[in-house]
């Protein structure tokens, strides 16, 4: 069974009066936070990571640990077809793999070979281009308290 993710078309002009200045940096011109200042870098409380522009589900909890590298680190995603991979030369001496979310292409941050077991890969995050919720959260909105999901993002026909 394939898992396709719907694509949405986000408006540059909403996001850049809905974002801070540095999540937009970060989603949608592939900027990133510096190490050890995010929100995320040492949050340790149980729920879902989801992206900040369109509030798709990308990261749990459950595969966070401290890599040590100054930026939220997840040993795996939620689903795979929730994120795209891209190979980043932008760094001529160090090619990397770029993280996107696969619903709005924002920019998520890099994911490197050098994680635990047994995925042995690390998705190393900005803070700035994630939104946390909590356990807590998740279960209030699953138990009739009201959707958790506001994307200021229209919707593109799958082609």
């Amino acid at each position: 069974m394939e898992n396709k993710t719907e694509k949405v078309s986000v408006n540059k002009e909403e996001l850049k009066k809905r974002l801070t200045p540095l999540q937009y940096q970060v989603t949608q011109e592939a900027a990133t936070e510096r190490p050890f200042t995010g929100c995320y870098n040492k949050h340790y409380e149980k729920g879902i990571y989801r992206c900040i522009v369109c509030q798709q589900d990308l990261f749990s909890s459950d595969t966070k640990y401290d890599s040590g590298c100054g930026w939220p680190a997840f040993n795996d995603v939620l689903d795979k077809g929730k994120i795209t991979l891209h190979r980043d030369a932008s760094i001529p001496e160090r090619i990397r793999t770029e993280v996107r979310c696969a619903r709005c292409n924002a920019h998520m941050g890099h994911v490197f070979e050098d994680g635990p077991k047994p995925t042995r890969k690390r998705y190393c995050i900005n803070s700035a281009a994630i939104v946390f919720l909590s356990a807590d959260e998740l279960n209030s909105s699953a138990n009739g308290g009201g959707s958790t999901e506001n994307t200021n993002a229209t919707p593109v026909a799958q082609q």
